[in-house]
């Protein structure tokens, strides 16, 4: 068995705090705030065996490392890791899926409600006085009652916001790679079909090159006028100028945004726009769920180095059949 706090682990950029305490009780880590590991000395490069962080390792990072094992990366989306080339280096990915589930699943069901009752806008109308000065914030012109969802991403989280929408009496339709076989939901083989057949689409899709701006003007035209989108998985699944040009001019009803095309910076008119609840990322921003998160972090290292198979890696490790390279 490895002796870990002689395994050296590259922390580059911010992490959960609580996550980062405890690696560092754990292993021997090197936390590099800017991300540039050319700063780092060989002799530390070298002793580089694995990453932890959130965001993006690009091949020049990995080839930076040349004892790199193995990248746990600090939530479900792995789009920011060059898989294909941690792949071809032998090199393990883990993601942290499932302890985050039910949380972007709530906060989901949450932006759904703001957005079709306009209850940010009415909890305004109360703060500023108005509902004193000017008398009842209006009656809304949306409701969850009579809509049909339609899920884009019927996987883990997906499926738990269908199951919470199921207890709210709303039908569900999806859109997948391929249908799935335990659920009795309609299945649509294209995103426009869906679209055409719902008036509310619920992005819960990975990001990557097959879902980058998949919610495009023809996808939120056969959405209709009636359309809400409420996207909680990737910023870039969605066209975000077709969604802002659509906003505008009556294409589509609302959105309700917990994610967007280059976080922290949300286009001033899409802000400017109110219909719309923009929320910065917080999906699954609890402590409780963080905490979870970042165990899951801490477990794949710990397994990896002590000659297990880690709890959570990514498909494309599974199927490579990448196995920790130590007893």
């Amino acid at each position: 068995m490895s002796d870990l706090s002689s395994m050296t682990i590259l922390v580059p950029g911010k992490l959960n705090p609580d996550t980062l305490d405890t690696l560092k009780t754990t292993f021997d880590v090197e936390h590099v705030p800017d991300r540039d590991v050319s700063k780092l000395s060989q002799d530390r490069r070298n002793a580089v065996r694995g990453i932890a962080l959130m965001g993006a390792v690009p091949a020049a990072m990995m080839d930076a490392l040349p004892n790199l094992e193995i990248i746990a990366n600090f939530g479900v989306g792995y789009d920011g890791v060059d898989v294909k080339h941690a792949t071809s280096k032998g090199v393990m990915v883990t993601n942290t899926p499932d302890v985050l589930t039910d949380e972007v699943a709530d906060t989901t069901l949450a932006i759904l409600l703001m957005t079709v009752r306009e209850l940010y806008a009415a909890e305004k109308h109360l703060r500023e006085g108005r509902w004193e000065s000017e008398g009842n914030y209006p009656l809304t012109p949306m409701t969850l009652r009579g809509r049909t969802a339609g899920i884009m991403g019927l996987g883990r989280i997906g499926l738990a916001i269908a199951r919470r929408l199921e207890a709210f009496g709303v039908p569900i339709e999806y859109h997948n790679r391929s249908e799935r076989t335990d659920v009795t939901y309609r299945y649509h083989p294209s995103l426009e079909s869906l679209a055409s057949s719902v008036d509310t689409l619920i992005i819960a899709a990975p990001g990557g090159a097959a879902t980058e701006r998949a919610v495009n003007a023809k996808v939120l035209k056969a959405l209709g006028p009636d359309g809400v989108v409420v996207n909680i998985g990737r910023g870039t699944t969605i066209d975000e100028p077709a969604l802002i040009e659509a906003l505008e001019n009556g294409t589509i009803r609302a959105a309700g945004l917990d994610v967007f095309e280059k976080e922290p910076h949300v286009p001033a008119r899409l802000i400017a726009l109110p219909n719309t609840v923009l929320l910065p990322h917080v999906g699954s921003a609890s402590r409780h769920t963080r905490g979870a998160m970042g165990d899951l972090v801490v477990r794949n290292l710990t397994h990896w180095f002590q000659g297990q198979t880690p709890v959570s890696p990514v498909t494309e490790s599974v199927k490579a059949g990448i196995l920790p390279r130590h007893d």
